[in-house]
């Protein structure tokens, strides 16, 4: 997809849309203005539908209808949100990527910034969040135990509050392509391959509407897999387990040798021992059995993301409202 001015470099947007009806036309107004302020810079902007089942993907085939510099990628269930910029990174054409949320939590306006930044030589330009505004105090808790925790069990290092709203050069994106991992945690991933990095910092504001997709257990899981690529002590449910176990081992035998004098002799140790013994036991076969779990999932070679509406233009968008038919499948 090029702008019609060829001769200049082109900016690729991507940003996946999950049940946004609610604020990506907001959104889209707002960083439309916002790129074509940048006239030395042709752009397209793709919006990647994660399954949506609201008006989302309605709204998106409208946009890419009345403006040529918009392409719309729909799969064919929620893939998740890793994937779904991962499906956008597959297909964007321009010399710099950027990748950012559509609620308007990653402002469109600091990207004039991070254009400024990748021209100077960098190849990822990353947006690190200060705070958001009126987060509840246990986000924000948890978000830096997270980050501390990776950090300090991992080789990477990703600074506190960047999250996947960033500019990656074209080197960059084909590095990330021939990374074939299903599980996939794509700031580690940046971090990983290198380059020249810089960062902008940014207070983030509230959600423009609609309610945020990034349920407890959403951000569980992706922590979860994020601990698990980058760092050899993986938690699951199985060591979870242990560990509660193994700690109630230990209470339980302090307990027990305080009331030493009204027990059977020997029974206090047999007992605590087991206990701690067994929680042991358990966290290593959790570690081992979600490493094997991984294996399996990725020497199985299904699809990361299945298209069931390829990239529309306003052509093609005319063309289908026409004949009342979907664009094929395709997978990658």
């Amino acid at each position: 997809m090029k702008d019609s001015s060829e001769h200049k470099a082109l900016l690729s947007v991507i940003s996946p849309c999950y049940n946004e009806s609610k604020v990506i036309g907001l959104f889209y107004t707002e960083l439309k203005q916002v790129l074509e302020s940048l006239e030395d810079l042709g752009h397209e902007i793709i919006f990647v539908d994660d399954g949506s089942t609201d008006g989302t993907l309605a709204q998106l085939n409208q946009m890419a209808q009345e403006n040529p510099c918009v392409r719309v990628c729909s799969l064919s269930r929620n893939f998740g949100h890793q994937i779904a910029l991962t499906a956008g990174l597959d297909l964007a054409e321009g010399e710099a990527v950027v990748m950012m949320d559509c609620d308007l939590q990653h402002p469109p306006d600091l990207i004039p910034e991070m254009v400024k930044k990748w021209r100077q030589g960098y190849d990822v330009v990353s947006a690190v969040r200060n705070e958001t505004e009126g987060a509840p105090w246990f986000k924000n808790i948890t978000s830096k135990s997270f980050y501390f925790l990776l950090n300090s069990l991992s080789n990477i290092h990703i600074p506190q509050g960047a999250a996947d709203f960033c500019l990656l050069s074209r080197r960059v994106c084909k590095v990330l392509q021939k990374m074939p991992e299903r599980h996939r945690f794509l700031r580690g991933m940046i971090s990983w391959v290198g380059f020249n990095r810089t960062f902008i910092s940014y207070q983030a504001p509230r959600r423009a509407g609609g309610k945020s997709k990034y349920t407890f257990i959403k951000m569980l899981s992706l922590a979860t897999e994020a601990i698990l690529s980058f760092s050899s002590t993986p938690l699951r449910l199985a060591t979870r387990v242990g560990v509660i176990v193994t700690l109630s081992g230990f209470i339980y035998f302090i307990w027990i040798l305080l009331k030493l004098k009204q027990a059977v002799p020997g029974w206090a140790s047999l007992i605590g021992v087991t206990l701690i013994l067994g929680g042991c036991q358990l966290i290593f076969i959790g570690l081992i059995g979600q490493y094997l779990a991984r294996i399996f999932e990725e020497v199985k070679g299904r699809p990361r993301y299945i298209i069931k509406q390829t990239p529309v233009t306003s052509q093609q968008s005319d063309d289908k409202q026409k004949s009342g038919n979907n664009t094929p499948a395709a997978e990658s």
